[in-house]
């Protein structure tokens, strides 16, 4: 489905699904893309579907104009991957999937006819290693200089390509394509700065210095030498700036003894992201004793040009990629707050009805009232307690709490405290217990806590509408594999196959609003967190069953490494 994305503004980071034929960007609370920035106005700027199934973007008289790929449009059809900038917010552009995309599985298919039928054959293989020997050029190669440089060069853009295909953090990425150039050419100094596209500001974010004899530590940079490499979009090479007629002779290049520099535009697909400067001096005794030499060539501006380009659409992929992890934090955010917020609102309710029988029965000096509310009271206390407490296990990695113990007592502490609860629901509840299952090292706490919730699952589940129905809970224990088993069986509805999948997923309830959506996914959580699995299965004879396995050893074997359980 096409959508516009917002990589950059206020509301960096939502999605705008483009489904209407016409949708329109503005800060107007009727705009179907609402934009929360002063900058853009009230309706900035229209997109209508054309017959090929195309939106075309169309500036409807704002005040700060509509810009595509960087420049002023009035109408513009939009391709994918194209941006768009109305004020201070800039969206990228994903167009439909092609619909022929869907029969590529039908029109490209791999053949199992037999090698005597195969008509081809294999005339030459080249591996990996001699694939990479095309960018080795080491001095007992004869060749000719231009080829040298052109290996050289091959070589440096297939590095750099490699650097920024290896990291999602941009000072890292930064830093490496740095190293790369100094070990590439003699540079003295060099930084890298980013352009901030609100304030047009550079922040320098990578710095290194060679360290040679009377080097500077700080550099100077002109303000001349930026203005030309942003406005034109053309990399320089300046060589003793003092004599270059084209700068200003009071705004100098660089500080006093620089006598080459290179500054480079980190051009991205549309915009400018920073630039890359480079210097190197050369000390007056040198001078006097071999001539003035230049270190910096055209050969180094122009491969400096390509290496900007590079580092540019790395750092354009990088900003979109965090832009898109961040849209999908704050929707999670939201889920989980929308979903918590509605049950907590339901435990409220319940504490609020129990505490006004609770003040009624004070009111009235009636006993049988008072704890008849005190019992609504205590239960949704329950509830919230055991709410926050999946909240805490799910929202943190944890090492298990591992200390010698018997699994099937704490499976029976379970069903001992959920026997009250499958009464009041006409559940019968039992628990057969594997006595050859020997003392273990695991976690009380968190396995207790994984299988209470099965287990209150199970015993919603079997006396769901009201009916009657049981709940079968047994252990086994597997010697020849090592092996704990807990299984829960339920008489109940069962699960669809099509709820089977999301299952575990956090916040994924067939309760409707009685459920979280947490429980199952916790469960999953500590038992992988013990080196276990858990799986679900539907019963012969309606119902499911679940099975928690862990992998046991008896806690006197222990002597040695301890056994996770």
């Amino acid at each position: 489905m096409p959508s516009l994305f917002v990589i950059r503004g206020n509301d960096q980071g939502t999605r705008f699904e483009l489904v209407d034929p016409v949708v329109r960007l503005g800060r107007d609370a009727s705009a179907l893309a609402q934009l929360h920035d002063s900058e853009v106005s009230r309706h900035h700027a229209e997109l209508r579907r054309d017959e090929q199934g195309n939106y075309v973007i169309s500036d409807l008289n704002s005040s700060n104009g509509t810009y595509v790929n960087g420049r002023r449009i009035r109408q513009h059809t939009l391709r994918s991957g194209e941006q768009v900038q109305v004020g201070g917010t800039l969206l990228l552009y994903t167009g439909a999937l092609d619909p022929s995309a869907d029969r590529l599985a039908d029109i490209v298919r791999i053949a199992d006819a037999p090698a005597e039928q195969e008509a081809s054959r294999i005339v030459r293989s080249v591996t990996q290693k001699e694939g990479s020997a095309l960018l080795d050029f080491s001095a007992d190669k004869p060749e000719n200089a231009w080829l040298a440089r052109a290996r050289g060069n091959l070589q440096v853009m297939y590095r750099t390509a490699l650097a920024v295909s290896h990291t999602l953090d941009i000072d890292q990425l930064l830093q490496r394509i740095m190293e790369l150039i100094f070990e590439w050419v003699e540079a003295d100094r060099g930084c890298i700065m980013l352009l901030d596209p609100r304030t047009k500001q550079f922040t320098p974010r990578v710095r290194r210095a060679r360290a040679r004899p009377g080097a500077e530590e700080t550099i100077t940079i002109s303000r001349t030498i930026l203005d030309y490499v942003v406005e034109r979009g053309e990399g320089v090479l300046t060589s003793d700036a003092k004599q270059d007629q084209r700068w200003e002779p009071g705004a100098s290049i660089v500080q006093a003894g620089v006598r080459e520099a290179i500054c480079v535009p980190m051009q991205g697909r549309y915009d400018m992201v920073g630039v890359i400067y480079i210097d190197t001096s050369t000390p007056p005794e040198e001078v006097l004793l071999k001539g003035l030499k230049n270190k910096f060539t055209g050969d180094h501006l122009k491969l400096m040009v390509a290496i900007g380009h590079q580092a540019a659409l790395a750092v354009e992929d990088t900003r979109y990629y965090s832009a898109m992890v961040q849209a999908e934090r704050l929707a999670a955010i939201g889920q989980t707050v929308a979903v918590l917020s509605h049950h907590i609102k339901n435990i409220l309710q319940g504490i609020r009805g129990g505490s006004y029988l609770i003040e009624m029965g004070l009111n009235e000096h009636d006993e049988s009232i008072v704890r008849k509310g005190w019992t609504i009271v205590e239960k949704n206390q329950n509830k919230i307690s055991a709410l926050v407490l999946d909240m805490l296990t799910f929202s943190k990695e944890r090492e298990p709490d591992l200390a010698p113990g018997r699994i099937n007592r704490t499976v029976a502490d379970v069903v001992e405290l959920m026997q009250a609860c499958a009464v009041e629901r006409n559940v019968q509840l039992s628990y057969c217990p594997d006595e050859t299952l020997p003392e273990s090292v695991f976690d009380a706490e968190g396995i207790h806590r994984a299988v209470l919730n099965i287990v209150t699952n199970a015993i919603e589940a079997a006396g769901e509408g009201g009916r009657a129905g049981c709940v079968a809970v047994r252990t086994e224990y597997r010697p020849a594999e090592r092996l704990a088993r807990i299984i829960i069986e339920d008489d109940g509805p069962g699960i669809a196959p099509e709820h089977r999948e999301h299952l575990f997923n956090p916040f994924f309830s067939t309760k409707g609003v009685r459920g979280t959506g947490l429980g199952l996914a916790v469960s999953r959580k500590i038992v992988h967190e013990h080196g276990g699995k858990i799986e679900v299965s539907d019963r012969r004879g309606g119902g499911c069953v679940f099975v928690i396995e862990l992998p046991a050893a008896p806690a006197a074997s222990t002597g040695g490494p301890t056994t996770v359980l």
